[in-house]
């Protein structure tokens, strides 16, 4: 397939060059598309159906084979050979039972190694003399160590996840899933399926997916690419909103003021607190004739404008019309015919434009934020009623900057600006956005990711109870409405697929203090996993826990508080131990990363080393932020989490 798109010539099938550049990249990204992957089979499994799909069920009839891959393939002839994973007929590999075969005689799993198959498994569905049994290569694919990038999981969606892959465009949904649960994946394959059934629409309008931070987007960058789509953007949300440069930093106090709600509130009245009541009306001159607009005819128009839903930017653009329209009023009464280029003449008349300078004087959205964070009485006026004045003076800089440029915008500013920015002018809104990690978003941040959606569909993926921001998301119902998705669907997932068995047990003891009343994932791994909390006496003993971690196979990850990674880098080094950063990829030869706690979301390792839990609760601004920091730490373990501390483990999970 890949030989047949490289020998295409399109030397006389383009009208133009320009035609031919566009037909050539399509091309160029069709083979890129079809790049062989090693170590990934084109096919995983197959289907055997009693009778050909949409073929009217009678007795006797022909049924149908189809092999189940990543990819459709086609032979010389252009015969299917494999069937997309995401084609409907591919869809009872993941939802047939035996309670409900869906008219599938057998389930066939392929198990590989290094890319060569060495292992199938067989489940006939329709045979009532077979018990439903748990898979070996389904529970070993699961467990396999994890080395390099997060890869996809199309040989082992189960039936609640891929209800929601499956899910149509037109609606958002929002997944709760605890540690291992895959809502990463189920986020990802989600937009591949989405790309799938609605390529042409996605086309045009764009996907994105956003992730927390840099390390977790280059983890899972490769998922996509595996299945084929090259073309879905990611970004963090402080990637979306960078308009200025963000060099300072926010108290957590004030972080969460600049993050609230009402912010949004206050930046409106602030930008609409420019627009005036003209003080005399406007005098247009063409030729020998004077056209006059009174005063009480543009205070009407300017209310008019006001009361509209309209962006601050259009509504200026639209007040010159609207006078332009009341000049051309005049002239047709005096027995003139105007047409449309005389009213845009009008319209960019030194007098109309001069009036709406002064009554509708263009905003710059940094300029209004720097006020804002500057002066007090500015903000005072516009926060009254939503901002008491402690909250007030916390917003406001201590030392006020001079100009854009200069000022040390933080990220809660950057939201503020893009905020103004999208009351000026409609930010361009996507068909599909994925937001990952979605607990840690302020409400202004959602609003940021929502105005990129207002005319598309999301998919929020999260988890409650690791939410380690001062900010994070109480309930999702909260943060679907600053989203804009208040109707979104909520789904949760409780079966655990990642996290071993000891594990998320040891960690689930922290759920009632951060997150009570949220359900605890149950592992559905057979394998319970390696789990040992030791009592150590110095970084040597924290080193010495990972080279024993370090002799079995898999990655290995040495989770610790920010402010610790440096003396235990040191250590490591000591040791001789080479350690990569977070989203640096692991390799067979270079298996260690040395991971801050902060940067830990979203990220796996077979086995985890978890240096000092009480200073990673000890470094947030609170208890509970720190509790959950712990939590998203625990679970960061695929085979086995060893614990190591010298001050005494926090009460909850204190020996009992």
């Amino acid at each position: 397939m890949r030989e047949d798109a490289e020998a295409l010539d399109i030397r006389d099938v383009t009208a133009n060059w320009v035609n031919a550049e566009v037909l050539q990249r399509q091309i160029d990204e069709r083979i890129k598309a079809l790049a062989d992957l090693s170590h990934t089979p084109l096919f995983f499994g197959r289907l055997d159906y009693l009778h050909a799909p949409g073929v009217e069920l009678a007795e006797g009839a022909d049924g149908e084979r189809f092999y189940i891959g990543r990819r459709h393939v086609h032979d010389g002839d252009g015969d299917p050979m494999v069937i997309d994973w995401r084609a409907p007929v591919s869809q009872p590999f993941y939802r047939a039972s035996k309670k409900d075969p869906l008219d599938v005689a057998l389930r066939r799993r392929f198990g590989y190694t290094g890319g060569e198959l060495t292992a199938y498994e067989d489940e006939h569905l329709s045979d009532p003399g077979e018990v439903e049994r748990t898979s070996k290569l389904l529970q070993q694919e699961i467990e396999r160590p994890r080395v390099g990038p997060m890869r996809d999981i199309v040989a082992t969606i189960q039936p609640e996840q891929d209800e929601i892959v499956r899910s149509g465009l037109a609606g958002s949904v929002c997944v709760q899933g605890g540690p291992g649960t895959g809502k990463t994946a189920v986020g990802l394959h989600r937009v591949a399926y989405l790309l799938y059934a609605h390529r042409e629409r996605l086309a045009r309008t764009g996907t994105l997916v956003i992730g927390p931070n840099s390390s977790f987007l280059h983890y899972i960058e490769q998922v996509l690419p595996a299945l084929g789509e090259l073309e879905v953007k990611q970004a963090t949300v402080d990637q979306l909103v960078a308009q200025v440069e963000v060099r300072g930093t926010d108290s957590a106090g004030t972080a969460l003021i600049k993050g609230d709600a009402r912010m949004a509130e206050v930046v409106r009245r602030a930008l609409r607190s420019h627009i005036t009541e003209p003080a005399e009306g406007v005098v247009v001159v063409r030729g020998s004739r004077r056209w006059r607009v009174a005063s009480y005819e543009l205070a009407e128009i300017v209310r008019e404008l006001s009361e509209r839903d309209m962006r601050y930017g259009a509504a200026r653009d639209a007040l010159s019309q609207r006078i332009a329209h009341a000049v051309l009023v005049q002239m047709e009464r005096a027995g003139e015919a105007p047409d449309d280029r005389v009213q845009d003449a009008v319209a960019r008349n030194p007098a109309v434009k001069a009036v709406v300078k002064q009554v509708w004087p263009a905003v710059d959205p940094a300029k209004l934020v720097l006020r804002l964070l500057s002066d007090a009485e500015f903000l005072a006026e516009h926060a009254d009623g939503l901002l008491d004045a402690e909250e007030q003076k916390a917003v406001l800089w201590v030392k006020p900057a001079r100009s854009v440029k200069s000022a040390k915008w933080s990220a809660a500013d950057a939201v503020l600006i893009d905020e103004a920015g999208d009351l000026v002018a409609r930010t361009h809104s996507l068909g599909h956005v994925v937001l990952d990690e979605a607990q840690d978003l302020s409400p202004m941040q959602y609003r940021a990711v929502g105005r990129r959606a207002t005319t598309g569909s999301v998919t929020v993926l999260g988890d409650l109870a690791q939410g380690t921001t001062p900010w994070a998301t109480r309930s999702w119902a909260e943060a679907l409405a600053h989203l804009g998705k208040p109707d979104a669907v909520v789904e949760e997932l409780t079966a655990g697929f990642r996290v071993p068995t000891d594990v998320i047990t040891y960690a689930s003891r922290l759920l009632p203090s951060i997150a009570p009343g949220l359900a605890p994932v149950e592992s559905v791994r057979e394998n319970p996993g390696a789990f040992e909390v030791r009592a150590v006496s110095g970084p040597g003993e924290v080193v010495a826990a990972c080279v024993r971690a370090l002799e079995q196979e898999g990655s290995v990850g040495l989770i610790a508080a920010d402010a610790r990674c440096a003396a235990l880098g040191a250590a490591l080094e000591e040791a001789g131990l080479t350690y990569l950063a977070p989203g640096e990829e692991t390799t067979a030869d270079s298996r260690l990363t040395l991971v801050p706690a902060s940067l830990a979301k979203g990220l796996e390792y077979d086995y985890v080393v978890l240096d000092e839990p009480s200073a990673l609760v000890s470094a947030e601004p609170d208890e509970r932020t720190g509790l959950r920091r712990l939590y998203v730490a625990l679970t960061r373990a695929v085979s086995g989490l060893t614990v190591t501390h010298e001050t005494p483990l926090p009460e909850l999970l204190a020996p009992r």
